[in-house]
């Protein structure tokens, strides 16, 4: 505003005093910090809104978009190294090296503007801005990817425990065993994995919202960014790791209560 030629050396003073920024930077930071503690983030200098508004609008869709994802990709994932393992000597151990690559390989944003060119531009099956199946299904692969291959090699160790041994010589079918004794054992795993990934989707869902026009926490960062709305960045970040925390904290207390072995 200044540079803008539209302030005098006044104007300038008391709107740095306005904003706070003649004190020090502790008291600046010990102010800034007591506020947000009580959900109160300051002004957007860009909407000229309360950032804690415009994190609750978008809030929303950005938790709908990563649950959708993730219960998507956790569903592959199992299902998929469960039928590996009832099926060893078909395709599907050659698909969980598979979907475990493409986890790997592929990044999910250049996945989402291969899908843009292809099934929106190419096609013409989907529009660009606003859609939601596109983005779900490149997170719900991603995440199945990185499920699918350890979920699949705790399978396969577990299958070689002595009850296991001794329920086939019971004559247990290998659906049976699997349902009723290899799973529940290895809902540890899935837990910690999908915690893992809900902490760590968050780059992958802040890139589907910005490529597919989604009013989520991803678009609000990155409108933010683009003006230079410190205020806002400053809350989406303290947001997000503050979910990371959380999302990693619940899980460590699942995995407590599924296996009584970590509480000792």
């Amino acid at each position: 505003m200044a540079l803008e030629g539209s302030l005098d050396e006044e104007a300038i003073a008391d709107l740095r005093a306005d904003l706070g920024l003649d004190a020090g930077a502790l008291t600046q930071f010990r102010i800034w910090a007591g506020r947000a503690l009580g959900g109160d983030f300051g002004m957007s200098l860009r909407f000229d809104r309360p950032v804690s508004e415009l994190i609750l609008a978008a809030l929303p869709t950005t938790l709908i978009l990563a649950v959708l994802a993730l219960s998507a990709g956790l569903a592959l994932g199992v299902g998929l190294a469960t039928a590996a393992v009832l099926w060893p000597r078909s395709p599907l151990p050659a698909l969980v090296e598979a979907l475990n690559l493409w986890s790997i390989a592929l990044p999910t944003f250049c996945v989402g503007l291969a899908s843009i060119l292809l099934f929106s531009v190419g096609l013409g099956w989907l529009p660009v801005i606003g859609q939601w199946l596109s983005p779900v299904l490149i997170l719900a692969i991603d995440n199945a990817g990185q499920v699918v291959k350890p979920l699949h090699e705790d399978l396969k160790e577990a299958a070689t425990a002595s009850h296991i041994r001794t329920a086939r010589a019971k004559g247990l079918s290998p659906a049976r065993i699997v349902l009723r004794h290899l799973l529940p054992n290895a809902l540890t795993t899935v837990v910690a994995l999908g915690g893992m990934i809900l902490a760590g989707m968050i780059g992958g869902a802040l890139t589907m919202e910005v490529l597919f026009g989604l009013p989520g926490l991803g678009t609000l960062a990155f409108q933010a960014i683009s003006g230079r709305d410190y205020p806002v960045i400053q809350a989406v970040v303290l947001v997000f790791a503050a979910g990371v925390v959380v999302v990693n904290g619940l899980a460590d207390l699942a995995q407590r209560a599924l296996d009584p072995r970590l509480r000792r």
